[in-house]
């Protein structure tokens, strides 16, 4: 089992950082991390390098104190990639490449790691399940059990998706008695919507199209409609799974347009489409439940490439792993 503090014994310089476009447990990862590592390591220099995430972490100890411009920093003792490998860390890579020690902590299914040390485990359902397991008990605080318990509900689906193990239901019992409001973050941070997500969620549902006999879902915003309403790509999160719990519905896609003839892809489904299989076979991933990835071309030229490799896992009529 990977030691924390045995790795960072020493280092007078430590930085953390996760993937683009972060999401709850990439966020509460590297927020816990930052936190438990100053706490247990005060006279090391911790800091987090990340994408701008959404306001609605705002709450977790340290989102003010995350340096999202990426600027030039003499080489650190450690650095940390969570919930994801080199390639996807954007303007934080730099970092990562440099530093002495690189230590990759991940759930997602890699080939090795990217790191000079490496803790890769996709049999748990969040980075922040992994951190957990490697955290002292002992030193855990309200701020420390809050951060990871966002991260685990986040890539749990609040305990819905099929990555939840009765482990992981175990470690989110034991962290909501630090004695947070656990309710309420699920509330605001998974389920509230703005009243203008709520807006051009509701069109993306409208404008959806069901095919393979209804099993499956697809919608797309274009960039003309993310700017008439005004919306980022983090305004579309939670869309995708909408899609998917239609009725009948298998698998959901849903789309938005990153740029000319390009797509950012979110992939959702049951029981009878591993949907990581059909990520990776465009350059992207994910769990066999929740995937994504890029892709080039038309709306329809993305479709009709996904819908050759779903109909396949539809018509194999089996369970996906």
């Amino acid at each position: 089992m990977l030691n924390l503090l045995d790795e960072c014994r020493d280092a007078e310089r430590i930085g953390i950082s996760g993937h683009v476009r972060p999401d709850g447990d990439c966020v509460g990862a590297v927020l816990s991390l930052q936190m438990y590592l100053r706490k247990c390591l005060p006279e090391a220099d911790v800091r987090v390098f990340l994408e701008q995430p959404s306001e609605i972490f705002r709450e977790i100890r340290g989102f003010h104190e995350i340096v999202t411009d990426f600027p030039e920093e003499a080489p650190f003792d450690v650095f940390f990639a969570l919930d994801t490998d080199a390639e996807r860390m954007g303007g934080a890579e730099k970092y990562f490449r440099a530093a002495a020690k690189k230590i990759n902590i991940d759930h997602h299914l890699r080939a090795a790691g990217s790191g000079d040390v490496n803790h890769i485990d996709s049999s748990v359902g969040s980075t922040c399940e992994l951190m957990y397991d490697l955290m002292d008990e002992e030193k855990l605080d309200r701020d420390i059990a809050m951060a990871l318990y966002i991260g685990i509900i986040h890539d749990t689906g609040v305990f819905q998706y099929s990555c939840t193990t009765p482990a992981t239901m175990e470690k989110g019992a034991n962290l909501i008695r630090y004695g947070f409001d656990f309710s309420r973050l699920i509330r605001e941070t998974f389920f509230q919507k703005t009243y203008v997500q709520a807006q051009i969620a509701g069109r993306a549902l409208m404008e959806s199209i069901r095919f393979l006999d209804g099993r499956c879902i697809v919608s797309a915003v274009d960039r003309k409609t993310m700017d008439f309403y005004n919306v980022g790509t983090k305004d579309l999160d939670g869309i995708v799974n909408q899609l998917r719990n239609i009725e009948g519905v298998e698998c959901a896609i849903f789309m938005y347009q990153t740029d000319v003839m390009e797509y950012k892809v979110s992939l959702r489904s049951g029981e009878k489409v591993n949907v990581a299989e059909v990520a990776s076979y465009f350059g992207g991933g994910g769990h066999a439940r929740a995937a994504g990835c890029t892709m080039k071309g038309t709306f329809h030229d993305c479709v009709n490439n996904l819908s050759l490799h779903i109909e396949k896992q539809l018509e194999a009529g089996g369970s996906a792993s």
